[in-house]
């Protein structure tokens, strides 16, 4: 691979270790890399899950993102702290500042709250090269937030992320360079590299291949022929080879739909799963309304419990855009009522409300006042921004069946 053509940067990829679980320690005065700690999303759920543990949680007992609370062990030493995701999001923010204090806001990418990509091109005669601007950036961190985090280095923002997740978590800091490719990547098995997932590791494998460097030494074009456009991804990110940005706006700026789903606490009814309906449906079009816009297609997703399993995604389009709530709640229930197997409990929502236009002006109806129901929605958003997201709700939100209630006190799905 003839590396001359391909652009290098000097890239940052900043991982905090295990972010959830040091924050809860640092407000606790214990120390996030010595001391036990898991952070689980409900404590008054046995089997709510463990959001977070921290480094020496893992070590004495393996307890990793995936378990659940019940299954955390009998120590008297393991500190178990309920999520409080409007601390993370809050100490996130402050992380970014900092970092903004080395670089301008267009080199920062924030990939999740926990991590964030920072090209620090042109950086030498202030703090020097890539590998002393990670240190010090390190240090800050540790000395202002005491948070440890990992650090890669990169020519580009897939070499940073990669020598990251493989190196840096051990290391502290690690560096790849085009150069570095064959030694530092190619040995590890495919599904170790990011970007790659259990689906993609299957088929892989189902063609021979394993690790990183049976895959850049693959043909191209069988690749191309197989995966398509990605096949030809797959090939240069094995070669360490990325060319998407490193400095810009990385801001999502256009809003193709508005969704909002939940994973509901228990298995509703289809008598209860109406309430979740419309409280949903009430959301997605606040959020249009708010972005002054309507849409065309509405869609539905239901999943059903775990004893049945299965559920459906349908979705139905209109002829007139709309934003009101009782509008896009019936074609939602009209998909519920033909889709739905009529026996089985449900355990997941989704409403999604797209194919967007501009909010023009309401096509008139002789036998329904849609001026007026639009008028009532912009009203209740109104109402909420002043005085907060629950101040005015519907009746069923107030059921047993209702979500917005609870989820007014979370972010994230979890407790604020």
């Amino acid at each position: 691979m003839d590396y001359s053509t391909y652009p290098r940067n000097d890239v940052l990829c900043i991982d905090m270790r295990s972010f959830y679980a040091s924050v809860e320690a640092v407000k606790l005065g214990l120390d996030p890399m010595k001391d036990q700690l898991a952070v689980v999303g409900d404590t008054n759920r046995t089997g709510s899950i463990v959001l977070a543990a921290s480094p020496e949680l893992k070590k004495k007992h393996g307890v990793s993102n995936v378990s659940r609370f019940f299954e955390l062990p009998d120590d008297p030493g393991i500190h178990i702290v309920n999520a409080h995701m409007a601390d993370y999001l809050a100490v996130s923010l402050e992380i970014t500042k900092l970092i903004n204090q080395y670089v301008p806001k267009e080199a920062i990418h924030q990939y999740s709250v926990d991590e964030v990509w920072v090209t620090v091109n042109g950086l030498q005669k202030l703090f020097g090269d890539r590998w002393q601007v990670a240190k010090l950036i390190k240090q800050d961190i540790l000395k202002n937030m005491g948070i440890t985090c990992s650090i890669g280095i990169g020519d580009n923002k897939f070499l940073a992320k990669v020598v990251m997740d493989l190196h840096a978590k051990k290391a502290g800091i690690a560096e790849c360079k085009y150069e570095d490719v064959k030694e530092k990547l190619w040995p590890f098995p495919v599904q170790d590299i990011w970007g790659i997932g259990r689906r993609m590791q299957n088929n892989l494998n189902r063609m021979g291949i394993v690790n990183l460097g049976q895959l850049a030494n693959f043909s191209l074009e069988h690749l191309k022929k197989r995966f398509g456009i990605m096949g030809e991804q797959l090939y240069r990110h094995a070669w360490g080879v990325d060319l998407s940005p490193v400095l810009g706006n990385f801001t999502k700026l256009e809003q193709k739909g508005f969704g909002h789903g939940i994973s509901l606490l228990r298995d509703y009814s289809k008598e209860e799963v109406a309430a979740c309906i419309l409280d949903l449906s009430e959301e997605a079009c606040r959020r249009a309304r708010t972005a002054n816009k309507a849409g065309r297609t509405i869609h539905l997703g239901i999943s059903y419990s775990k004893v049945t399993g299965g559920g459906f995604n349908r979705s139905r389009s209109i002829t007139f855009p709309t934003n009101i709530t009782m509008e896009v709640y019936g074609i939602c229930m009209q998909l519920f009522a033909k889709f739905h197997d009529g026996f089985s409990d449900i355990r997941h929502v989704y409403v999604t409300l797209d194919n967007l236009y501009e909010n023009a002006e309401t096509q008139l109806d002789l036998f329904d006042d849609k001026p007026k129901k639009k008028d009532i929605g912009y009203v209740m958003d109104s109402i909420r921004d002043k005085y907060g997201s629950t101040a005015i709700l519907r009746a069923t939100s107030y059921t047993e069946a209702g979500i917005t209630i609870g989820r007014s006190k979370k972010i994230g799905g979890h407790n604020a």
